[in-house]
């Protein structure tokens, strides 16, 4: 039985739901409409003023032929990752290695994977100016390996070729649409740029060593950029605007039709008949038995003969000009 003296054990009324707690929904007079949420504030030296308890450092090879550009571009690169965002650099030409470490002046804590990715672009030939964009914030590189991607040597470099275009304009123009940075040499394209423009890059140098031509990805490249200026498209599927490409390069279909391969092929038991040899040939035609002297007349005369009939067939088709037609 149900207890009267305690009204909330009464099996009359229903038990009471646990209710919602709105104590932490409260209105935030701070957060207004005009803010921009996704902004990313740049990381200043007041964010961390304390130094860094660890010091990291990285260490990338690179070839011997870059040795002379790097002593030269040395100086500039210590000077500005030095002064501008207090990381310590090191080359060594006896190992061949570039090393970028943390100073007690280091006050962004990720700067050293920016510095890390520097030093990586120098080694695959990245000039100076280029590579130090990646230490802006928002900058990405990618380092797309294509080397392993076909076994056939002459088709890795017609296709290679092929990305950078004649004189260099398909890859101007991928980076125009891009808004990236893209070099390519030897066995890997290196990249720099925004997030999804590096996205972009890469599917379109992965397709082009598939044998899908990259003038495909830049027309719908140029498409989606005109689409995006639009208002009323702006927030709509592009699907049916986009062109869609199909392959044409079917096997052509051969006139003889194949034989079935269950076909059981009769083999003789004897072997085949020996054919003549050169010499036997020659004495047949009586040519083996000539002397020096006739075999060289021999040869001169079948030479004249030959050009007398190749002067002949010129000047038939040269007479077939001054024929009249036939007239109708």
């Amino acid at each position: 039985m149900a207890d009267e003296s305690n009204p909330s054990l009464s099996t009359d009324e229903p038990v009471a739901t646990k209710k919602n707690n709105k104590s932490h929904r409260k209105e935030k007079p701070w957060d207004t409409p005009d803010i921009d949420h996704w902004k990313i504030d740049p990381f200043t030296p007041d964010d961390m003023p304390h130094p860094l308890v660890e010091e990291s450092s990285f260490a990338v090879l690179f070839p011997k032929y870059r040795e002379a550009y790097l002593k030269e571009v040395w100086p500039h690169l210590t000077k500005f990752l030095k002064e501008k965002h207090g990381v310590g650099c090191q080359l060594n030409l006896i190992e061949g290695s570039m090393t970028v470490n943390t100073t007690p002046k280091t006050y962004d804590p990720y700067i050293i994977l920016k510095a890390r990715d520097l030093i990586k672009l120098l080694a695959r030939s990245v000039p100076f100016p280029a590579a130090v964009r990646i230490m802006e914030d928002g900058m990405a590189c990618d380092v797309i390996k294509i080397g392993n991607l076909l076994r056939n040597k002459e088709r890795f470099v017609k296709r290679r070729q092929r990305l950078v275009g004649p004189n260099g304009n398909t890859l101007k123009a991928i980076e125009l649409l891009t808004q990236c940075y893209v070099l390519v040499h030897g066995n890997t394209v290196s990249c720099i740029g925004s997030y999804k423009g590096l996205k972009e890059v890469r599917r379109i140098v992965m397709d082009c060593m598939r044998n899908i031509h990259p003038i495909y990805h830049i027309k719908s490249l140029m498409i989606k950029r005109e689409l995006a200026k639009d208002e009323r498209l702006k927030n709509e599927s592009w699907d049916r605007f986009l062109p869609k490409f199909k392959r044409t390069n079917k096997k052509q279909a051969t006139a003889e039709k194949k034989k079935p391969s269950n076909a059981k092929k009769e083999k003789s038991v004897f072997p085949p008949p020996q054919q003549p040899r050169k010499e036997d040939l020659q004495m047949e035609s009586g040519e083996y038995f000539l002397k020096p002297q006739e075999k060289r007349a021999k040869a001169a005369e079948g030479k004249k003969r030959l050009r007398e009939e190749k002067l002949q067939e010129k000047e038939r088709q040269r007479a077939k000009r001054f024929e009249a037609p036939e007239e109708p």
